[in-house]
């Protein structure tokens, strides 16, 4: 009897370290970054970049008072969504954009903590980001009341359990129509956001657009390119930060 038993408990313990094994090497081999990704993260004349523990994105010229920190979508190389987070900065923002441990934010779903004291000249902060990301920035609002004055969602939305509607937050939720799996948790979320958020539904887009990374399985093709996406999402990234101030 003592024998079966050992030999159900080490079976058991086997198939555990196989799954973790095997689920630690699939999330370590994210998404991306793809070319134009890469380019994005060479400083430039209109943008400075630095990289320590986190990528920011300073515009060159201005002193901005508003910052935006980044939280990365599952699976997927932070640095996919350079392009984008570099074109916002551009309009005189300073964007920081975070890295997952093992490509997923679940895991520190509390990192704007570690940009906060690094960047004293910012007077608020917008929180946001893309899929899991976004659902892990609006987690760490809803834990952390008053840490950030703004939450901005990328083809993501916040936990059934994460309810925003009276945080006071501002918010500004952007997804594709073509987005994987369907629209229906987007118009779902309304009730867990505030009344006056900010919807951009861009006509066309996918999942997988809003970054640098390829396809994504399980997305749907997109109708427009990727680069119209983009630009559509950055627009309304910039337009909403501006109702902020600088």
């Amino acid at each position: 009897m003592k024998f079966k038993f050992r030999y159900v408990l080490l079976s058991l313990v086997a198939v555990v370290l196989l799954s973790v094994g095997g689920f630690i090497v699939w999330a370590a081999n994210p998404l991306g970054p793809g070319e134009q990704a890469l380019v994005a993260l060479d400083a430039g004349p209109d943008v400075a970049v630095s990289q320590d523990g986190f990528i920011a994105f300073q515009p060159a010229d201005v002193q901005s008072s508003t910052g935006f920190i980044f939280y990365p979508g599952g699976r997927v190389d932070y640095r996919s969504y350079a392009p984008l987070l570099r074109d916002i900065a551009a309009q005189g923002y300073l964007v920081v954009l975070v890295p997952a441990p093992l490509n997923f934010m679940v895991f520190n779903p509390n990192a704007a903590e570690a940009v906060f004291p690094q960047f004293p000249q910012i007077e608020q902060w917008v929180i946001g980001g893309h899929s899991l990301g976004g659902a892990m920035a609006a987690n760490y609002l809803y834990t952390h009341p008053g840490a950030a004055e703004g939450l901005i969602l990328w083809a993501s939305y916040p936990a059934d359990s994460n309810d925003l509607a009276n945080s006071g937050v501002k918010v500004l939720s952007v997804y594709g129509s073509l987005n994987m799996n369907g629209v229906d948790k987007f118009v779902a979320s309304r009730a867990l956001l505030p009344a006056d958020t900010t919807w951009v539904v861009i006509e066309g887009g996918n999942h997988a657009q809003f970054g640098d990374y390829g396809f994504q399985p399980g997305d749907n093709a997109a109708a427009i390119s990727a680069a119209d996406q983009q630009a559509q999402t950055v627009e309304a990234t910039i337009s909403f930060l501006g109702t902020l101030g600088k």
